[in-house]
C-alpha cells in the first residue's frame, strides 16, 4: 500500500524534480569535485566541497547523481541555469519545422488565375517549404488526366529553379497530386528573411550608406570649384 502511495505521489510530480540538487539538498558522504573552470579535484567529504563552494562564492551542483560517488561541480547555478534557457530559445529560435503547403488548380485554369497560383508556390518555395500541387478533375475532366499532367510538368518547369518533383504526379480518385520540394533548406530561408527584415528596419531608420556615397561624390566636385581662383577682370 505505501509503495502503491508512493508511486502516486511521485506520478503526481510530488517528489520527482527536473532540477538537480544543489549545496544543502546534497545528502552524500563524499562526493567527486570537479572545480570551476572543469578541473578535476578529486573525491573529497560534502562538508569539504561545500566549503569550498563558500570560499569560491559559488553553488555546490550535482551533475552525476548516479556516480559512485556522485560528482558535483563548483559553478555559479543562476547564471547556469540562465545561460542555458537562452541557448535552449535561440535552438527554439532557429528550429526548422518542415511545413507542406497546398495549392489547388483545375485543369483548365485560366491564365491569370495559373499566374496567381504560381505566384503562391515560388513564395512557398522561397520560404524553403514542399508544396503539394492537386489537380481537382470534374464531370468529364476525369476522362482526361493527361491535361492535369501536363499542368502539373508545365507548372513544375516554371519553378525547376526553386523546387523539384519530390514526388511524381499520381491519380488519386477525381485529383490527381503532385509535391515539390525546394532546394533551399528552411533554415537558409529563415536566415534569409532575418537578414531581409533586418535591412528593410536599417532602411526605415534613415540609413542608406548608398546614399552617403552618392552625398559625398556631389560634394567633392562643389569643394574643387570652390577651391579654384577666381578670374582676374579684363582691362579695357
Amino acid at each position: 500500500m505505501a509503495v502503491r502511495q508512493a508511486a502516486a505521489w511521485c506520478y503526481r510530480g510530488g517528489s520527482i524534480s527536473a532540477e538537480p540538487r544543489i549545496n544543502d539538498r546534497i545528502r552524500v558522504p563524499e562526493v567527486r569535485l570537479v572545480g570551476p573552470s572543469g578541473e578535476q579535484v578529486g573525491i573529497v567529504p560534502l562538508a569539504k566541497a561545500l566549503e569550498l563552494a563558500q570560499e569560491y562564492d559559488l553553488d555546490l551542483v550535482e551533475v552525476a547523481a548516479t556516480a559512485r560517488p556522485p560528482v558535483c561541480k563548483l559553478m555559479d547555478y543562476g547564471k547556469f541555469k540562465y545561460e542555458s534557457a537562452m541557448k535552449a530559445r535561440e535552438a527554439r529560435k532557429n528550429q526548422a519545422h518542415t511545413v507542406i503547403k497546398e495549392m489547388k488548380l483545375r485543369p483548365k485554369i485560366d491564365p491569370h488565375d495559373y499566374d496567381t497560383k504560381k505566384g503562391h508556390v515560388v513564395r512557398f518555395l522561397k520560404q524553403g517549404d514542399k508544396v503539394k500541387i492537386t489537380i481537382m478533375f470534374r464531370g468529364r475532366e476525369q476522362s482526361r488526366p493527361e491535361l492535369g499532367f501536363r499542368l502539373l510538368q508545365r507548372l513544375a518547369s516554371d519553378v525547376e529553379e526553386l523546387g523539384f518533383i519530390e514526388s511524381n504526379p499520381k491519380q488519386d480518385g477525381r485529383n490527381m497530386i503532385m509535391v515539390l520540394g525546394p532546394h533551399k533548406k528552411k533554415t537558409e530561408a529563415m536566415a534569409e528573411a532575418r537578414e531581409a527584415q533586418a535591412a528593410r528596419k536599417a532602411e526605415r531608420q534613415g540609413y542608406n550608406p548608398d546614399a552617403e556615397s552618392e552625398d559625398e561624390a556631389a560634394e567633392a566636385p562643389a569643394e574643387a570649384s570652390s577651391e579654384a581662383p577666381a578670374e582676374t577682370p579684363s582691362e579695357a
